[in-house]
């Protein structure tokens, strides 16, 4: 028959192997700190997702499709283009302003004049872009028309030549009249 009675107790406890202390702590703040990280990375994300780009919070919403009005707010119309005024010869007046006469007695006068234009509308409605070529022919030079060209910018800048003609004589009448304009740009 066999005995059933277990092996007596040794005097002594088993030994136990030594644990290396300076591993388990670095592993204990190993993980803390990647632990710490993926919070911070965590909570930044849930942060940034729950706002929309105004920087206001986001709705909370109870189904994970955004509602109609979400969607209606983020889609933004885009702004209508300006519309600015049909600008044509008949937009502006036009005078002439005498700088320089020099008479010659009979033989008439070399006259030196500038465009004095007035743009007949509000200059909000002339597009600030474009440059409007403005011709136009001044008469009274005694070998024909002069056809000169002044660029209006920027709503209210003018360029322009001065213009020299010579008259056949000191009571020869100048005029000038708008030909044409052409908008470039804008």
């Amino acid at each position: 028959m066999t005995d059933s009675t277990p092996p007596p107790m040794p005097d002594f406890p088993p030994p136990v192997a030594p644990v290396a202390k300076g591993r388990r702590s670095n592993a204990i703040v190993i993980g803390a700190a990647v632990a710490v990280i993926a919070t911070i990375i965590t909570t930044g994300i849930v942060v940034v997702q729950s706002t929309d780009d105004e920087g206001e919070p986001a709705p909370a919403t109870t189904s994970s499709a955004p509602s109609e009005d979400i969607v209606a707010d983020d889609v933004s119309e885009p702004d209508p283009e300006p519309t600015y005024a049909e600008v044509g010869t008949d937009s502006f007046t036009i005078e002439l302003r005498t700088t320089e006469r020099h008479c010659f007695g009979s033989a008439g006068c070399n006259v030196t004049v500038e465009p004095d234009l007035t743009y007949l509308g509000d200059t909000e409605g002339i597009d600030p872009d474009a440059v409007y070529e403005i011709t136009y022919e001044v008469r009274g030079d005694e070998s024909g028309p002069v056809i000169e060209t002044a660029e209006l910018t920027d709503r209210t800048s003018l360029n322009f030549t001065p213009t020299s003609i010579s008259t056949s004589s000191a009571s020869t009448e100048v005029s000038v009249e708008i030909t044409d304009v052409v908008v470039q740009g804008g």
